[in-house]
């Protein structure tokens, strides 16, 4: 974070929350933030105040969906 720059690995749920605030105050601050991010989740979504790399996995959001 000292060079203004941070890639993000979260975890989905209460963490992701937390995280996305202390996230989203760091680019207010002029950081580049980059978050890699599974393609299906929760809570986990694309903002305007960061960069989301997204990854494949292996079922739907419907099946998460229906599991929760």
């Amino acid at each position: 974070a000292a060079a203004g720059k941070l890639l993000v690995v979260p975890v989905d749920g209460s963490h992701w929350l937390s995280m996305r605030e202390l996230l989203d105050m760091l680019q207010q601050k002029g950081h580049e933030v980059v978050v890699v991010a599974p393609e299906v989740s929760l809570h986990i979504k694309p903002s305007k105040n960061f960069v989301m790399k997204m990854y494949p996995v292996p079922f739907t959001q419907e099946e998460l969906d229906k599991v929760f």
